[in-house]
């Protein structure tokens, strides 16, 4: 029975127990999930093309076995494979292939497989969160067939556009525009679409990538305001008439309080989803335009949708029947940094530390192609046995991606062989550099290139900073689309930079006996960078 049937003839108690019972699981029984969807992935994985090229010969038969036999892998593993879209060499049949930007400028795209069985698993854990956005207690949630859903995310072949195609088959939630439309339309033009149809038929629930959800959110004013008084007339007259009396009395309110127009003078959501790099940095404002809090969930393109934060809105589950879960610790981590030929060990999902911090390896159940995989993502586990929501698994919240990439607002990902290539297509005299991820008063994301000018170039031109952030963020424009949708789409200067004096580097280095790493050395080591000025 599909999940519209079940909702008409409202078994909640059964819904909530088969989307959302993963909740209730102990440690143990977590754990026999995991492995037991482990070993049969490892038979099938292991008996494919793919698997033995990786293996290299090997025939793990146990957990165990397949971790000590396998080394940790990354997306150059599997790229020979997967951008020619060789199914025949997979565990399973892939149905239909997802598609994200890999590390702008060096390689545009890669390319994940997905089976039917791993698009089960997706619906039923996209329908958790569907349930979960709605909840205030455990057991409890609002959810209706005649619910609208604003949706601010990408369209296929991009992971997010899996989205409306998994809750089509089992709910008929109207989405603003329609997938059909919406896909023919622009970035700008489906928000302002879908603002259009919210004003003329209301909003139940927003699902967008945080920075995105943000921007959508901040155009409402604007957007409710109509233009001339003859489109606004226009507008109203599309609108049923309980929408026109909430919009009359949101703007009469707005005026006598001297304030724009906010979402939540209009819309009283039911539920709010966020995801994507940097969304904590605009929750507690989505939270202030909507009235409610944003609940966090985490999907990429290689894991599928993962983990979901729930009534609490304090912390994300990870599904048990999506990825076999591994952990890197944040010092092996650093290890692995400093020693690339260094493994790191790694741990699983029972024997995480709350307040630790951990990379994230995973091994894609159902089929999956990736096994032993390092996603690129941070999370610091925030417990075990959480009394606030009555749960017996680990709790973790989402850092950042790893030091090694810069992500900015999920749009674009910059390693330092990206800089390197601008510097060095850009012809500016920088003589050496290093590179930060940091974030401005408002708590907005941003690269900050540190920058040496050579000695040289000193006496024969003059090099201020607006010149070289003018001149790389050409560049950086050129070689990676993402981030210049970053200025265009979102309004945000990705790029600031700090001029450092001839030689600073190099007097760094001689007194502290180190070297700065290119991407993401520590804030303390910036300090005393900057003290050798």
């Amino acid at each position: 029975m599909k999940f519209e049937e079940k909702l008409k003839k409202k078994q909640y108690a059964a819904l909530w127990q088969e989307y959302c019972g993963f909740l209730d699981l102990d440690m143990e029984s977590y754990m026999r999930i995991q492995r037991r969807l482990m070993e049969e992935q490892i038979s099938l994985w292991s008996g494919c093309a793919l698997g033995q090229k990786i293996l290299d010969g090997k025939h793990p038969r146990t957990i165990e076995e397949f971790r000590r036999a396998i080394p940790l892998t990354t997306y150059e593993d599997y790229a020979d494979v997967l951008l020619l879209k060789q199914g025949d060499m997979l565990p399973d049949n892939p149905i239909i292939w997802i598609q994200t930007t890999w590390e702008g400028g060096r390689h545009p795209v890669k390319v994940a497989p997905y089976t039917q069985a791993m698009l089960e698993t997706y619906r039923n854990n996209i329908l958790a969160c569907l349930i979960l956005s709605t909840s205030n207690e455990r057991g409890r949630f609002d959810v209706k067939t005649t619910d609208k859903i604003l949706y601010a995310l990408a369209p296929l072949p991009y992971a997010t556009g899996l989205f409306p195609l998994a809750l089509r088959d089992e709910i008929s939630l109207s989405f603003l525009p329609s997938v059909e439309d919406a896909v023919k339309m622009s970035f700008s033009e489906r928000n302002k679409k879908g603002f259009q149809m919210g004003l003329e038929k209301d909003i139940e629930f927003f699902f967008g990538v945080g920075s995105v959800a943000y921007y959508v959110s901040t155009t409402l004013s604007s957007m409710s305001k109509g233009g001339s008084s003859g489109s606004s007339l226009k507008m109203l007259s599309r609108c049923s008439p309980h929408m026109i009396v909430r919009l009359l009395r949101a703007k009469s309110r707005c005026k006598e309080e001297n304030r724009p127009l906010m979402p939540k003078d209009l819309f009283k959501l039911k539920g709010f989803m966020c995801a994507g790099t940097d969304s904590r940095c605009y929750k507690d404002q989505l939270e202030e335009l909507w009235g409610v809090r944003p609940m966090e969930l985490f999907a990429g393109t290689e894991p599928t949708c993962i983990g979901t934060e729930t009534w609490t809105r304090n912390g994300m589950y990870f599904f048990p029947d999506a990825c076999f879960y591994e952990f890197i610790p944040e010092a092996e981590m650093e290890k692995n940094i400093d020693d690339p030929a260094y493994q790191p060990k790694t741990y699983l999902m029972d024997e995480v530390i709350p307040g630790e911090k951990y990379e994230l390896v995973i091994s894609v159940l159902k089929g999956g192609a990736f096994m032993r995989y390092r996603v690129g993502d941070m999370y610091r586990c925030t417990g075990r046995d959480n009394t606030e929501d009555g749960t017996h698994i680990p709790r973790f919240d989402y850092i950042d991606r790893v030091p090694t990439i810069i992500d900015i607002a999920n749009f674009t990902r910059i390693s330092a062989h990206t800089i390197e290539s601008v510097v060095s297509l850009s012809g500016l005299p920088i003589a050496d550099w290093t590179a930060r991820k940091e974030y401005s008063p408002e708590n907005r994301p941003y690269l900050h290139l540190y920058a040496e000018i050579g000695s040289d170039a000193l006496t024969n031109q003059a090099v201020t900073k607006e010149i070289l952030r003018e001149q790389l963020g050409i560049y950086f424009r050129h070689m990676d689309n993402d981030y210049k949708d970053l200025k265009r789409l979102l309004g945000i200067e990705p790029l600031q930079i700090t001029l450092l004096k001839c030689g600073t580097f190099e007097r760094f280095h001689s007194h502290t006996g180190r070297t700065l790493r290119r991407l993401n050395p520590s804030a303390y080591d910036v300090k005393e960078l900057l003290e050798y000025q």
